[in-house]
């Protein structure tokens, strides 16, 4: 599964349920939650997408993404 803003070169193989995440990419276990996160919060989602700023570790940010999208 590759993420926003990850960029995978042509001859990079990501195995069947791990994660590409990154610029430049790190390919994960998909149990390895922390490190994961450790370039996913940079990669900015809800910033990126959606002009939000991200809520506190933890925080919501559901709401305010399912207000703008008629979602909510």
């Amino acid at each position: 599964m590759g993420h926003l803003r990850t960029v995978l070169p042509a001859d990079s193989m990501v195995p069947i349920g791990w994660v590409a995440v990154g610029d430049p990419v790190r390919i994960l276990p998909p149990e390895d939650h922390d490190g994961i996160w450790a370039v996913q919060k940079n990669l900015d989602f809800p910033g990126y997408v959606f002009g939000l700023d991200r809520a506190a570790y933890g925080g919501p940010v559901e709401a305010q993404v399912t207000s703008r999208t008629g979602c909510g």
